[in-house]
């Protein structure tokens, strides 16, 4: 088995794996860097996301910068500023007992101006998204003429993004003689136009090319008409208190609204999307990863670069076209060897997209039944039951005379019912909550054609939600970004012949 130090990286880089727990390498790892080391051409790494690519191309190329020369030495172009600032910051951590390297990521939604006073000093590595790079350049911020190695990271993503005229662009203010990495999940014909013109017999290694799926992660699917999806979210999320997780949606709009929506009714969720600014982004980010946020609702673009290892669940709000993309949301959980869930939520008509999926990514889906609201009043009662058991009865000073006034009101009642004053009490907190049986409901056709527009019809919960969601946002509001984000815009094997499963909700949702 391959080990770090016998593909050829050196002690101090080795040192900070050893202390990372880095121990084995990834396919791609162990294909990757001897090549790129010592290697003296063009290069093509294919790998799934969530492989280990920007250590495979990472190490190699803070192995071949030169310290002592202030030049810029390496470019890497990423699709988005999530994903730039996550390869700056593994590149600092892997240099730590290097001589000094020099990294610094640009990207659109920062202030330019901050950039280019960074620019002025000696930057060996630049992480840069095309256009703000474009824009830099233009303003002569930044000199590549000394350029030894362009990485083109996510190429593909960058290309499906349309910024093949910046990639051409960039790269005609680059030296001829610099070597070419490109790393991409997938190798579609404008990728290939741009190895044809611009790489010169490139080595090429293929790793898990053909969009397999971790077999850690549980794929379910629960069918709920496009109204009750919200609903059916939360219920989901008020089944297991220790969840987190991504809920993918197509649309910005959809994004901040969904968003809005569970911050009325205090979840512990916020969005992600790119109407968004880079502080408030930032600060979402933070919170998402400090766990004072129990999901995250988000874009496919907006969550490139999101590095999470304890997920428990990605929500397909509304199912993505292209299988890849399913590939790359579901990849959000289950890492790092642990298990989780990727639940569709899809319309009664959608069954053929499940079936499509099972049959292009060799995977089997399982029936998921919406929690009943009768389930979710238990669940709650009984966290709420919990809570007070584990309250000491000295936690707080309790005057005497309150105590007594509090006997006096309550002596005539029995025990009885004074529990069941309290619980009914208890439960007209959580009135929003429908006990309509929304798996049944979602058996029947829907009028008007039956489209799903991904939650953003009629139903009870939108009409609620858009005027107070990010304002009060309950147990979430301190730090949320809320408020300020009132935007509109617009984003994007054998197993059909199975039978699928009904999987219980215990199973997957355990108290």
């Amino acid at each position: 088995m391959p080990t770090f130090k016998s593909l050829g990286l050196s002690a101090n880089i080795l040192k900070v794996l050893d202390e990372l727990g880095f121990e084995t390498p990834t396919d791609i790892q162990t294909q990757s860097i001897p090549q790129l080391i010592t290697g003296h051409k063009d290069f093509i790494g294919l790998a799934q996301t969530g492989t280990g690519k920007t250590a495979a191309f990472g190490l190699p190329l803070l192995e071949q910068i030169n310290p002592a020369d202030d030049s810029t030495q390496g470019l890497i172009l990423a699709p988005t500023r999530e994903l730039g600032r996550q390869i700056a910051e593994q590149l600092a951590i892997f240099s730590k007992y290097m001589d000094r390297v020099n990294v610094l990521p640009v990207y659109g939604g920062a202030a330019i101006s901050n950039q280019i006073k960074a620019l002025r000093k000696p930057q060996h590595i630049i992480i840069a998204t095309p256009g703000r790079l474009i824009d830099l350049i233009g303003r002569k911020a930044i000199k590549l003429g000394n350029l030894r190695f362009l990485v083109l990271d996510e190429a593909d993503e960058m290309l499906n993004m349309g910024f093949k005229e910046d990639i051409d662009e960039i790269l005609n203010y680059t030296p001829e003689d610099k070597l070419t990495w490109l790393f991409s999940a997938t190798m579609p014909p404008q990728i290939k136009k741009i190895v044809n013109k611009y790489m010169v017999e490139p080595v090429e290694v293929k790793v898990n090319t053909q969009n397999k799926v971790n077999k850690n992660i549980e794929h379910l699917y629960t069918v709920v008409r496009g109204r009750d999806k919200s609903e059916a979210l939360k219920r989901f999320l008020d089944m297991d208190s220790e969840m987190r997780g991504v809920v993918f949606c197509r649309t910005r709009r959809d994004t901040q609204e969904l968003a809005e929506l569970l911050l009325q009714y205090n979840y512990k969720a916020d969005a992600l999307h790119g109407d968004l600014s880079q502080a408030q982004r930032d600060r979402v980010m933070s919170r998402f990863k400090n766990k004072s946020l129990q999901v995250l609702i988000a874009t496919d673009v907006a969550a490139r670069g999101i590095d999470v290892n304890d997920l428990t669940h990605v929500f397909h709000y509304t199912l993505p076209d292209d299988e890849e993309y399913y590939t790359h949301r579901s990849g959000r959980t289950a890492r790092a060897g642990k298990k989780g869930a990727s639940i569709s939520f899809i319309s009664n008509k959608e069954g053929y997209r499940i079936k499509r999926l099972e049959k292009a990514l060799g995977i089997e889906f399982n029936k998921l039944e919406i929690p009943s609201g009768e389930d979710i009043a238990k669940i709650r009662i009984e966290n709420w039951c919990k809570g007070i058991l584990d309250t000491p009865a000295n936690q707080a000073k309790v005057y005497e005379g309150i105590k007594d006034q509090a006997y006096l009101l309550f002596g005539n009642l029995s025990k009885e019912e004074l529990i069941a004053k309290l619980v009914s009490n208890e439960l007209k907190q959580f009135e929003q909550t429908t006990n309509d049986d929304l798996n049944a409901s979602a058996g029947r056709e829907e009028r008007g054609g039956g489209r799903d527009r991904g939650g953003r019809g009629r139903g009870r919960d939108r009409g609620r939600g858009r005027s107070g969601g990010g304002r009060s946002g309950g147990r979430n509001s301190s730090g949320g970004s809320g408020r300020d984000r009132r935007k509109g815009g617009s984003g994007s094997s054998e197993a059909p012949s199975k039978r699928r499963k009904v999987s219980k909700k215990k199973k997957y949702f355990s108290k």
